[in-house]
């Protein structure tokens, strides 16, 4: 866990106001409507830093900062790899090819989505929803 959990100016800093435009809509979303706790650690070899939405020992997503865009880790287990399949007619081609092309392991598929700016937000908020149900009712 981070010491100090980086700023925004420092995230501005690192990001570029695009890919931070997105990064604060999807935080947005995660938090207006999950009860995850937000946990920030050294991003290791994924990036800058590391922060994850974790309760009871489970991850909802994880975000990893980097020069100029956010990586968010988002990984499916057999009941959401169907759930995704049955609906993947919702999401850009752009999701349909990086699921398609992504690799299977005995956990699920980790998609690894690249975000330079807000064109993958929907599609990001979507598949968390897929992932998890909100506390809310809203969607």
């Amino acid at each position: 866990m981070l010491k100090e959990i980086p700023n925004r100016t420092k995230l501005v800093s690192n990001l570029g106001q695009k890919a931070m435009d997105a990064w604060v809509e999807l935080i947005q979303f995660i938090e207006s409507n999950y009860d995850f706790a937000p946990i920030w650690d050294d991003g290791g070899k994924y990036g800058i830093w590391e922060l994850k939405y974790r309760r009871s020992g489970r991850t909802l997503c994880a975000f990893y900062v980097k020069e100029g865009q956010f990586t968010v880790l988002v990984i499916f287990g057999k009941s959401e790899r169907e759930r995704f399949e049955l609906s993947q007619k919702e999401f850009t081609l752009e999701i349909i090819e990086l699921y398609n092309h992504t690799r299977e392991y005995h956990d699920g598929k980790w998609l690894w989505i690249n975000v330079f700016d807000s064109n993958v937000v929907e599609d990001i908020k979507k598949l968390i929803l897929i992932k998890r149900k909100p506390r809310k009712k809203d969607y």
